[in-house]
């Protein structure tokens, strides 16, 4: 084989690397970005506002999540298991009106019992619970942020308690999410970027909670 032909097939063969090489690119670019700001919603924009306006470097973490904990199959509740969840609920939005402290870290505590039982990483591992649940309930896992941080600060480290009856109502929607069954247990509970639209849970919100006379404690 002549010099002048194997240096042809050398050209083609960069030629057709190179190719494959941009269209692979062409392929992967839009739809990773895209994909991932369908899925996360608000999710991406906080990603992105917490790397400084960064796209890049918050689509490579969300995309991270999303390669651990995108598999991840929520376990059904049993009936009983719900009634006690929704039960503990009811009850730390009634003790929030004299002890919104004590509430707000019952909140917290019961968020991260119900994530586990539903197959999530362990409370214990608070990050990386959060992170999941970010994969599949994008839209309303603000909810347990602020709920959390709020426990760990309270009162005396500047939650206020209206800051504190926010959080709890917005913790709220995750645990309604959470609480329901999930869609391959027959429910239609809906993940990620979709539209919400199952049935309320029962979880009953106290008058005094809705009316905001919550006490300092």
């Amino acid at each position: 084989m002549s010099t002048g032909v194997i240096i042809a097939l050398i050209v083609i063969v960069a030629a057709v690397l190179l190719i494959a090489a941009a269209l692979t690119l062409r392929a992967r670019g839009p739809r990773h970005g895209g994909s991932l700001k369908r899925r996360f919603g608000p999710e991406y924009d906080r990603a992105v506002a917490r790397h400084d306006g960064d796209t890049k470097a918050a689509e490579r973490e969300l995309a991270q999540r999303l390669e651990r904990h995108g598999d991840l199959r929520e376990k059904a509740l049993d009936p009983a298991e719900r009634e006690r969840f929704e039960a503990r609920w009811t009850a730390a939005q009634e003790r929030f009106v004299d002890s919104p402290r004590e509430a707000v870290a019952e909140a917290d505590r019961l968020l991260a019992e119900l994530a586990g039982a539903r197959g999530f990483p362990d409370g214990g591992q608070y990050e990386e619970q959060l992170a999941a649940l970010s994969v599949h309930h994008a839209h309303h896992v603000e909810g347990y942020r602020r709920v959390h941080r709020a426990a760990h600060t309270g009162v005396d480290g500047g939650t206020g308690t209206e800051d504190m009856r926010e959080a709890m109502v917005e913790a709220r929607a995750l645990f309604e999410e959470l609480v329901r069954p999930a869609r391959h247990d027959g429910g239609r509970h809906r993940t990620g970027a979709s539209v919400h639209r199952s049935a309320p849970a029962r979880t009953h919100t106290p008058w005094s909670f809705n009316r905001r006379q919550p006490k300092e404690s």
